[in-house]
């Protein structure tokens, strides 16, 4: 991975096929997909239960760019190492699962994987301030973790402007998870985010054996989202 802040559209693929989730993968991506997201929910962190490091590892072989990895868990340390063996290029933990995040943060570089720090919608900016350095990626979670097709919670702009500030020339993505769509990704990117996790927006109306809907969906994002920032 090359780091840059140019958008990038990541699907999530809660919103795709469980049943075809490789090929899902192998669809969005030739439509124009920059990242896969896999959002891994416990039932316990978060109220629903997803998918674990074998998925993972199933589905690897289909993606040829990044594979971003996102853990609605706790505690994560334990399965670090699981996901990132089963081929994970970014792991991205909750400030709010454990006590010593930082810990967390060292194991997942420690195991070759991209840092990542999620923050809950009630979860301030400042709670990132002192982990900037050892972060790769901030995830803004702009609905409530656990369940796709939620409404985009517009508070959370402001928070992606005090990280943008906080960054500065650090080498720090600055992902938003949820609602995502043409509506909302002008406001997140003018605000400073260059990554965009977008489920529903990105595979409504479309399939695997009906994929063109899937290249409409992530350019009209994108598009939308560049324009805000000329």
């Amino acid at each position: 991975m090359t780091f840059d802040r140019r958008i990038k559209i990541a699907p999530s693929i809660l919103s795709a096929d469980f049943a075809n989730f490789g090929q899902e993968c192998r669809a969005v991506e030739d439509q124009g997909a920059d990242w896969v997201h896999v959002d891994v929910m416990d039932g316990h962190f978060v109220p629903n239960l997803t998918f674990g490091p074998a998925m993972c590892k199933a589905i690897r072989p289909h993606i040829r760019g990044v594979m971003d990895v996102h853990l609605m868990i706790a505690p994560v340390d334990p399965y670090i190492e699981a996901f990132a063996e089963a081929g994970s290029d970014i792991i991205t933990a909750h400030v709010e699962a454990g006590a010593h995040v930082h810990r967390t943060l060292q194991a997942i570089r420690g195991a070759g994987a991209r840092a990542g720090l999620a923050l809950n919608p009630g979860t301030p900016a400042q709670a990132a301030r002192p982990l900037l350095d050892d972060v790769d990626l901030i995830c803004v979670m702009t609905v409530n973790p656990g369940f796709g097709g939620q409404k985009f919670i517009h508070s959370q702009v402001e928070k992606v402007r005090e990280l943008r500030a906080m960054i500065g020339d650090r080498p720090v993505h600055i992902e938003i998870d949820g609602g995502v769509d043409p509506a909302t990704a002008p406001l997140v990117a003018a605000a400073g985010a260059d990554v965009l996790v977008a489920g529903s927006a990105v595979f409504r109306g479309g399939s695997v054996s009906n994929s063109a809907p899937y290249g409409e969906n992530i350019r009209a994002i994108r598009e939308a989202a560049e324009a805000a920032l000329r």
